[in-house]
């Protein structure tokens, strides 16, 4: 559900840039505190993850197709903040390498993807988990329902950016009813694909899923007839079956294999949003990329004829790029974690 350029005008664009802007400086915040050690080294990969998913566009439909939004994917693992970031990350890359997602709705698509979606599949995530048993069957359950209502909840925000600044006169419920309806169908892929990586990362290490917290309960013991906490207990058993490095490795080559090769077999239907721009009459006022010309212009490299190398080699790239970007940005704000914690120097002089 990337939003080109062109499908909404200048002044509304402005505003939702002012909005992305102002989300993403408080999830450089509030990321600090979920940044800690066990977070911060799978943030980027996370973000990489989320970078090859979304090229495997999936059948829903006669002549339709979807792909991972990745919002409640994101949350689940790294945290509502953290995961916010690494959405952005994912649509600045896109945008500006693969010329996908307009760069003037750039904000749009923050807002919709990063702010709505991962915002209303973290807080029903969290909802579910207070109510459901304390278990990783509990998790991935809330995981799949979070999933699939983020989904419509996000083609709803851009119907509604789209009733304020459309550039083209459609009938808005129609538009709402479509987006919703086929969004709907996203979803239950979105959420299967979403229950199955939170539940694979964890049957192996619950203690790196950021949503799975919960289940690690403090022991009580009796102390002269009263319950006390008993000490912090090491990982469980089970979760040091996987070192976070093998995890880490296992993460990227997977993220390799879906962009380089998997990726080739994705289906070439339009999406979602392609398919109902096509059908309510708006598609056209869609603008050519400011980035159309770039050597990785729809998913492909420029020169290298070849079609499945062609968009391999593209996917690896993009998979080692948004990698590396996303890693720089979890360090510098987890560096900036450290330094606030750390504190500044006291010295004392003896009088």
């Amino acid at each position: 559900m990337h939003v080109p350029d062109g499908f909404i005008n200048a002044p509304t664009s402005a505003v939702a840039g002012v909005v992305a802007a102002g989300a993403v400086a408080v999830s450089l915040r509030g990321a600090r505190r979920e940044l800690d050690e066990r977070i911060a080294p799978l943030a980027g990969l996370v973000a990489a993850f989320i970078f090859a998913v979304q090229m495997l566009n999936f059948p829903v439909a006669a002549g339709t197709s979807g792909h991972l939004l990745g919002g409640a994917l994101a949350a689940i693992l790294v945290g509502p903040f953290t995961g916010a970031l690494c959405i952005a990350v994912v649509l600045l890359m896109q945008g500006v390498l693969f010329a996908d997602g307009g760069l003037t709705a750039l904000g749009v698509n923050i807002t919709d993807m990063s702010v709505v979606g991962v915002g209303v599949a973290y807080v029903v995530f969290r909802g579910l988990v207070k109510v459901l048993p304390r278990t990783r069957r509990s998790v991935t359950t809330a995981s799949f329902v979070a999933a699939l209502v983020s989904v419509p909840a996000a083609a709803l925000a851009f119907t509604l950016f789209y009733a304020v600044g459309g550039t083209t006169d459609v009938a808005i419920g129609k538009v709402a009813t479509a987006m919703v309806g086929v969004h709907l169908l996203i979803g239950i892929g979105e959420a299967l694909i979403t229950a199955l990586t939170v539940g694979a990362v964890v049957a192996v290490r619950p203690d790196l899923v950021y949503g799975a917290r919960d289940l690690r309960r403090p022991l009580r013991l009796r102390v002269d007839g009263e319950l006390v906490d008993a000490p912090a207990a090491e990982a469980p058993a089970p979760a040091a079956r996987t070192s976070r490095r093998t995890l880490w490795i296992s993460g990227l080559a997977t993220s390799l294999v879906l962009a380089g090769f998997v990726s080739f077999y994705a289906s070439a239907s339009p999406d979602g949003l392609e398919k109902v721009a096509e059908d309510r009459g708006f598609a056209a006022s869609a603008e050519e990329h400011h980035t159309a010309g770039s050597p990785l212009a729809d998913y492909g490299v420029r020169d290298v004829d070849d079609a499945r190398l062609s968009g391999g080699l593209a996917g690896v790239i993009g998979v080692g790029v948004t990698v590396v970007a996303g890693s720089a940005v979890f360090w510098a704000v987890r560096r900036r974690r450290t330094g606030e914690t750390a504190g500044p120097a006291v010295t004392g002089t003896s009088v």
